[in-house]
């Protein structure tokens, strides 16, 4: 690879890595052909971005996005083949990885960043897999908050048909 697209390519990833809030890197060495294709289309078919990248690159990429070395256990993880996974929704990749290592035994998390917190270790794939969506926690505090509502107007109906019985049963009573 020459000096300009190593310069390219570096560049390519600091964007990647700047405009990304949830990013997994992984080991899927030792993969068949086969296996890999059906990696990358299980990651297509999720909308997750499978990127397998040169480590100094990365790294490069990752000092020259950071001054405060936030991505320091994330730079650390980056030895041996890495194959890097963006997405939009941080437990994506990790569901992903659990679905696909029914059937093989890769890839392995090497670390995860997850909106500013790092995860080391394929230990934390499963709890990377139970994280929840930004959406599903809306849906749950939506829920949550409907409800007492639906509580109060539950009672308040039951109430209304208790008063209006009571009520019909004296009328019944003074004729």
């Amino acid at each position: 690879m020459i000096k300009s697209d190593k310069s390219a390519a570096i560049e390519q990833l600091k964007e990647k890595f700047g405009n990304s809030t949830f990013f997994y890197v992984a080991d899927s060495s030792a993969l068949t052909v086969d296996a890999v294709n059906k990696l990358r289309a299980l990651c297509f078919e999720k909308s997750i971005e499978m990127k397998v990248v040169k480590n100094t690159l990365a790294i490069k990429a990752l000092e020259q996005l950071d001054e405060t070395d936030k991505y320091a256990e994330i730079k650390n993880a980056l030895k041996g083949p890495s194959t890097l996974l963006f997405a939009e929704t941080a437990n994506a990749p990790a569901k992903m990885i659990k679905e696909f290592r029914k059937n093989f035994d890769k890839p392995v998390l090497k670390a995860a960043y997850i909106d500013s917190d790092i995860f080391v270790g394929d230990d934390q794939v499963d709890s990377l897999a139970a994280l929840k969506s930004k959406e599903e926690l809306i849906g749950e505090v939506i829920v949550l908050l409907q409800s007492p509502i639906k509580n109060v107007l539950g009672s308040l109906q039951s109430g209304g048909n208790t008063i209006s019985g009571l009520l019909k049963a004296l009328e019944n009573r003074a004729s």
